[in-house]
């Protein structure tokens, strides 16, 4: 039986061209001086500033380039998706491509996912070479993530990790995702989950292609995350119990307040007719909130039960 290759590193890039050749360079560097056979797998996010062209040079350079072209843009997670649907190493790796992360991290993570038994190892920039607006949302958003998913790492965003082969095999990332990586692979049983203190370095060439809009997109993608952990695999116990809840609550005040007239009216006491209370409507709309509810749930039951893949993008050009 053939040796698996020994590492996959996977790397995402938008309008990168720039920094490709150096990074290129020095990850080949890095593994033949480690003796580890590799693959580099290049994935271009729809870019407009030649970065496939040199991803096909490279590859007449570096025959461990692999590379994998979109149409169009489609995102960070959509990269990684299809990154790890192709890496064949016995770990994987994953870094940006503007140079900020290290290659030279590369050996110990591996030797920490193989020696120290973890499945998933995160890096932790906590030196960062970024201006001051990214650093204190990033460690807000950080301790919120930290608080909600209870998994104590101090850098969920950072682009540095290291996996065992079978957590990126059995992990779906969609939308905006890879932010939550380390979340996905609790919930999918992966919960030896380490963290290792990385360089940061300033970025070399161009600019960020992340604004502060992505604070409050990772908020959201919390929120999300959180919900689909817990009731994506049957929206019915969320949408369901809240909607029976509220339906049994405004159909009980309902009884209550049309009894308690019946009730006054046999005593011949005096009363204010039904539909001059206030509670009346809003109990008549709990009702109707709750059967909404309720068929968003099931509704939701049957989208999922018979939803095709998500995960499909249209890859232009492959290596």
């Amino acid at each position: 039986m053939d040796k698996r290759m020994d590492i996959s590193v996977v790397v995402p890039l938008y309008n990168e061209a720039e920094s490709l050749p150096e990074l290129a360079a020095w990850i080949d560097r890095v593994m033949h001086g480690k003796g580890f056979s590799y693959e580099l797998i290049l994935v271009d996010d729809g870019s407009s500033d030649g970065s496939w062209e040199e991803v096909e040079r490279l590859k007449t350079l570096y025959p461990a380039i692999r590379g994998i072209g979109f149409a169009r843009n489609y995102g960070k997670s959509a990269a990684l998706y299809c990154g790890f649907a192709a890496a064949e190493g016995e770990v994987v790796v994953t870094m940006d491509a503007d140079l900020q992360d290290s290659p030279d991290e590369i050996p110990e993570l591996r030797r920490m996912i193989l020696e120290e038994g973890y499945d998933l190892v995160s890096g932790w920039k906590k030196k960062r070479h970024d201006p001051i607006g990214k650093r204190w949302p990033s460690k807000f958003f950080n301790w919120t993530a930290r608080a909600a998913s209870g998994i104590r790492l101090h850098d969920f965003n950072c682009g540095l990790k290291a996996y065992r082969r079978k957590v990126v095999k059995s992990i779906e990332v969609y939308g905006e995702m890879h932010r939550f990586i380390p979340f996905l692979a609790k919930q999918a049983g992966f919960g030896r989950i380490g963290e290792k203190v990385v360089d940061h370095r300033a970025r070399k060439y161009g600019s960020s292609k992340f604004g502060l809009e992505r604070t409050v997109k990772g908020y959201l993608d919390l929120i999300t995350v959180l919900f689909m952990t817990h009731f994506g695999r049957s929206p019915m116990y969320f949408f369901g119990s809240l909607g029976t809840l509220m339906f049994l609550l405004g159909g009980g005040t309902t009884v209550w307040i049309i009894a308690e007239k019946l009730w006054k009216q046999s005593h011949a006491l005096s009363l204010r007719p039904v539909a001059d209370q206030p509670l009346f409507y809003l109990a008549i709309l709990a009702v109707i909130l709750g059967v909404q509810l309720f068929l968003a749930g099931f509704l939701g039951e049957l989208i999922n039960r018979g939803s095709s893949e998500r995960n499909k993008y249209l890859i232009d050009k492959t290596l």
